[in-house]
């Protein structure tokens, strides 16, 4: 469909389960890849994004075979090359898969052979550029073709024999968690220490637990330094992909906005991933939050503005940047400057579409602030940027009128968000 209508309702009363973290899924991939043995790899995500992983993964030669659908119960299974890099060389299309071109630049450092990766339009314009520099200094021929620090990307790959590097932090987390994912595949340790501030933290926490997880221990001398020991192996085992919880946000901002209560069933007060935090930020803005075992809850709605640095959440600024139209006053959005180097610029869409709706947004070099006032319906753009889509589709829970162009593009990494989200209950 060209456009989807969303019509308002609320209070709800909902419990949903999510399909698997993106994020999880595409960093279990890789480390699959690269283990001894085979991983069966449960409640993975199929997504544009995971399906692009797995495109690329294959065309290096990988063994990835499973069901058609995730939802039969199959397992995804890959069989591991233990650290080698099945194909000579290859041509890899990321789309705009910003995990999958950033980890297999440097995965693929760790073959032989020339490898070629390349995206969409809006692919050649996000930036790799500290990461091929963090490959030279270790001793990789790794270039971006145009010169302009970003892709198409060409590795003239010989083996990665370790090293120390230094790697800019400011831009995106996916520098570091590339460099520590393929780390135990190189000759010798690799030390990596961050310059400036690292963007995103809580995802280079999320690689390095899940490392962990399959047999690997990340060493740290401080918060800046890294180090992956030489001559240690993943090993393949069975792995449970969580909820995702930046599509969670979605649902608890839908509680947020529209009030009631909103549970996602397969996230819990354990979750490894640092967006299922995004609660702790409704809960100040006057939401209640409940957590347990495997489940998280939102109840609404929100009552207050407040100011929020999401340097640690930066995909969920659209989600807390529309929740923040229905309560009085302002709400500031800092440290989040990496957004303009998204699927979209992120903090300009954003402003642009809370003004077509009625809304006040000023932008700021690193963020938003945002006010509401007399909301209106009207025709969200969404810059084929999918958590423009998700998180404008919250405003038409209260607001008439709402309708979102290009559904299609949360294809990239919730297919059926519209399913869901459309058929979300109200309390009785």
């Amino acid at each position: 469909m060209d456009t989807i209508s969303i019509t308002p309702r609320g209070p709800l009363d909902a419990d949903v389960s999510l399909p698997g973290s993106k994020s999880i899924t595409n960093r279990a991939l890789v480390i699959a890849a690269l283990a001894e043995g085979e991983t069966a790899l449960r409640n993975w995500l199929r997504s544009e994004d995971t399906l692009v992983m797995i495109r690329c993964l294959r065309r290096l030669g990988f063994s990835i075979a499973g069901p058609d659908r995730v939802g039969d119960g199959a397992p995804l299974r890959i069989v591991g090359g233990g650290g080698r890099i099945p194909s000579p060389g290859a041509s890899l299309d990321a789309a705009n898969s910003g995990t999958t071109i950033r980890f297999l630049a440097a995965l693929v450092s760790l073959g032989r052979g020339r490898f070629t990766l390349d995206g969409n339009e809006r692919m050649r314009e996000r930036p790799i550029g500290p990461l091929l520099d963090s490959l030279r200094a270790l001793g990789v021929e790794a270039r971006s073709v145009e010169g302009n620090g970003c892709p198409p990307v060409e590795i003239e790959a010989r083996g990665l024999q370790g090293g120390e590097c230094a790697l800019a932090g400011d831009v995106s987390s996916q520098f570091l968690s590339a460099l520590l994912l393929s780390g135990p595949g190189a000759g010798g340790d690799l030390l990596v220490r961050i310059e400036g501030e690292l963007v995103s933290r809580p995802y280079v926490e999320m690689t390095i637990r899940m490392m962990a997880d399959f047999g690997i221990e990340i060493e740290r001398a401080s918060e800046k330094t890294f180090r992956v020991p030489a001559g240690r192996k993943y090993r393949g085992r069975d792995y449970l992909v969580e909820g995702d919880a930046s599509s969670a946000s979605y649902f608890w901002g839908a509680a947020a906005v529209a009030g009631g209560r909103v549970r996602v069933t397969n996230i819990g007060e354990s979750s490894i991933q640092g967006d299922a935090r995004f609660v702790e930020v409704l809960e100040r803005m006057g939401a209640k939050i409940r957590r347990g075992e495997g489940w998280t809850e939102v109840e609404g709605p929100v009552v207050r503005g407040i100011d929020a640095d999401l340097n640690d959440m930066p995909d969920l600024v659209p989600t807390l940047a529309v929740a923040a139209l229905f309560v009085p006053g302002p709400t500031r959005i800092v440290n989040v400057a990496n957004l303009r180097f998204k699927e979209s610029d992120r903090i300009r869409a954003v402003a642009n579409e809370i003004r077509r709706i009625g809304g006040k947004a000023d932008e700021l070099p690193d963020g938003i602030v945002v006010e509401g006032g007399r909301l209106r319906g009207a025709e969200i753009e969404t810059y084929r940027d999918h958590r423009i889509a998700m998180a404008f589709s919250l405003v038409g829970l209260k607001v008439p009128g709402i309708v979102i162009k290009d559904p299609g593009c949360v294809a990239k990494t919730f297919p059926t968000f519209f399913d869901l989200f459309l058929n979300l209950p109200p309390r009785d």
